[in-house]
């Protein structure tokens, strides 16, 4: 089932050309990779497997999708943009030379979209992302002109959802928080973290999503103040606090939620962290709304922090943008100047961590900013879970 029509598609094209003009581009190429599609897949729905990928945009006419030599194939059959070029430049990173094969350089495409136009001002949006061999390719085509970074222009458009991508931004919500509900079902002690992962995992997937939004991680014990990870082999033991971090995706569209899970009573240590954990998210949640300065969201999180004496647990702000990637632009932080709009959507993203006892917890739900406050997406049970 198809959640977002090809018009929709369109229309974000059109969106940004509309930006292109007010800002002076003439072209803008959109890049991705596996780990991060976002500005690719947005673009053209295409989410590149090894290889990397970009939309190039003119300021007038039809975009085109550039792949590197394997993937025809495979973007022939995802690809929303009709037009496929394929690049050497795009290839994976073993870097097979394709000898024999015809392939088409980035002079190529640039003079095909623009008709031979000069170019006057190039971004790219995703420019961080980019492989040296990609930049090299793509600075030898330019000569001169200076490529300029054109993230902003792409998500100024992506910050605002529609109720498409609301759509997908739910059902992936739900699938996360039945997952949850299953891992809570199942995990036991004697569990490795890694087992743990593959429960939720599973489900999901059973459940009906793509993929992960992100990869997974639990972790027990003594090392979960580890705020970005990856799932080790240790075994869950009684009496640990375990932090538990999932997330679905459907169509492009992540979710994410994140509560620790106590196994036996928890300790008066242990259950005055969760509470906090629960303080500031819902500190958050009372302030919140369209029309405030997001800076201000974030000072009223640390106040509320400091007052119960967890100050020194923060690593960083309360929420970060959330859609085609779990963590995306814009973060809400104590020096940010934006004002939020209805649609937007973050992750509700609490982090404490306490480097003396080498534990933390991450409280995590997706919500949706409303004139009023609030659409919370995942709305999981905020409780001291002791199994």
């Amino acid at each position: 089932m198809t959640r977002i029509p090809n018009s929709e598609f369109k229309e974000r094209i059109v969106k940004l050309q509309a930006v292109m003009a007010k800002e002076g581009y003439d072209i803008v190429m959109a890049y991705g990779n596996e780990a991060e599609p976002q500005f690719v897949r947005y673009l053209s729905d295409y989410w590149p497997s090894f290889e990397t990928a970009g939309v190039l945009v003119p300021i007038e006419g039809d975009p085109l999708l550039l792949i590197g030599p394997e993937s025809y194939t495979y973007a022939k059959d995802r690809s929303r943009i009709p037009e496929i070029r394929l690049l050497k430049a795009f290839r994976e990173s073993s870097e097979p030379e394709y000898p024999g094969k015809k392939l088409d350089t980035f002079r190529d495409v640039i003079d095909e979209v623009l008709g031979g136009r000069p170019v006057k001002k190039f971004g790219v949006a995703g420019l961080s992302l980019v492989t040296i061999g990609v930049y090299d390719a793509l600075t030898e085509a330019l000569g001169d002109i200076p490529v300029t970074k054109a993230d902003d222009l792409v998500m100024g458009i992506r910050m605002i959802k529609t109720e498409n991508e609301l759509i997908c931004m739910r059902e992936a919500a739900e699938i996360t928080r039945k997952s949850f509900d299953y891992v809570l079902e199942n995990i036991r002690p004697g569990m490795t973290e890694t087992q743990v992962v593959g429960l939720a995992l599973s489900k999901m997937h059973e459940l009906g999503a793509e993929r992960e939004s992100y990869p997974h991680w639990v972790l027990t014990g003594e090392g979960s103040n580890q705020a970005i990870s990856r799932p080790r082999q240790k075994v869950i033991s009684p009496g640990d606090m375990t932090m538990i971090q999932i997330g679905a995706r459907v169509e492009g569209y992540a979710s994410s939620i994140g509560r620790p899970v106590v196994f036996g009573k928890a300790t008066a240590e242990q259950k005055a962290i969760i509470e906090a954990g629960y303080t500031g998210q819902n500190a958050v949640l009372a302030y919140i709304r369209a029309g405030l300065c997001a800076g201000d969201v974030a000072r009223h999180y640390e106040k509320a922090l400091e007052a119960i004496g967890f100050g020194d647990h923060l690593l960083y702000g309360p929420c970060h943008g959330n859609g085609m990637m779990e963590g995306e632009a814009p973060w809400i932080e104590n020096n940010s100047t934006w004002i939020l709009q209805e649609n937007m959507t973050f992750c509700l993203d609490v982090f404490l961590g306490n480097n003396r006892t080498k534990t933390g917890l991450r409280m995590e739900d997706v919500i949706r900013i409303t004139k009023d406050g609030t659409e919370n997406l995942t709305h999981f049970p905020q409780k001291i879970f002791e199994l």
